[in-house]
């Protein structure tokens, strides 16, 4: 099972204290010295928007490169692309909300508006070679209009596959989503989306569901889980969105279970404590506090 770590984005963009742009660049490695393979850096979003996210391309360049190491940006508009592709990304992560308010709230647009949108940034993701991956926020429930019914969510997914993107990713952005909503909202999108096209969900753990949901999207063939380091994250666009699923915590999860991830569950626990600092105030890791099993020894 592949992790991709989205702590340095969606990780840091909600919180109150504003982390430097050195630090920024000390998460990346150290997911990446932990054996993350993809790393969602940072976001080309109006710095209006998200404060938090505002140095971008200074993040950008000063992490080091490493090879077999891929880096993402989110993108919701050609500008965001332009600025992504010049500086120097990998892959692109453009959202699509499957709520109309939610869109509004996020994107400034009705949800048939952003899948237009997504349209076009797919097919100039495609030209300057990057990797894409359309993500539909709130496909599990929204905040504000409550229920995402299957047919709604169907109709979103027909027309982003239309796009032809790399990956589809299903969000539950605020954490509401069960196994059984894993199992039958990503059967539906990989039917849809055929065997040509990645799949991947992105969980929040707002509800205490997100590890069990990571074993349903493991048995119905996602291929990918993003987690982010300590738990750490949550949408500003979002009531009560708190953070991701941790990233030790899948590692650990899935060591025990026998399925290989690349993580080192040591050096995440460590990057915990590290981000703990810096954002002056615990994580909701469940691996920080209890540790792994059976303990070190030293």
């Amino acid at each position: 099972m592949q992790i991709l770590e989205v702590s340095p984005r969606d990780g840091l963009q909600n919180e109150d204290a504003m982390v430097s742009t050195g630090d920024k660049v000390e998460l990346v490695n150290r997911a990446v010295s932990a054996g993350a393979t993809r790393v969602e850096v940072t976001s080309f979003v109006h710095p209006k928007a998200v404060p938090q996210l505002a140095d971008a391309e200074a993040v950008m360049a000063e992490v080091p490169r490493v090879d077999g190491v891929s880096f993402a940006g989110l993108v919701m508009n050609e500008r965001g692309l332009d600025r992504a592709v010049a500086a120097g990304m990998d892959e692109v992560d453009i959202v699509v909300v499957a709520s109309d308010t939610f869109c509004q709230r996020n994107q400034n647009m009705t949800t048939w508006q952003a899948c237009a949108i997504a349209t076009v940034l797919v097919e100039r993701a495609r030209q300057a070679d990057l990797v894409s991956t359309v993500t539909i926020g709130a496909s599990f429930g929204c905040p504000f209009e409550g229920e995402v019914s299957a047919a709604r969510l169907r109709e979103v997914v027909s027309r982003v596959v239309d796009a032809g993107p790399d990956e589809l990713a299903l969000a539950d952005t605020i954490g509401v989503a069960v196994p059984s909503d894993i199992t039958e909202r990503m059967g539906m999108a990989q039917q849809i989306a055929g065997p040509g096209v990645a799949s991947r969900v992105h969980l929040h753990d707002t509800r205490n569901t997100a590890v069990a949901n990571a074993v349903a999207a493991f048995e119905v063939g996602v291929q990918t889980l993003d987690a982010s380091i300590g738990g750490a994250g949550g949408c500003p666009f979002a009531p009560n969105a708190t953070g991701n699923v941790a990233t030790e915590d899948l590692a650990y999860l899935f060591d025990r279970m026998g399925v290989h991830t690349g993580l080192d569950l040591a050096t995440l626990i460590d990057a915990t404590r590290w981000l703990e600092g810096r954002l002056g105030k615990e994580l909701p890791s469940a691996l920080a506090r209890a540790g792994g099993f059976p303990p070190l020894r030293v």
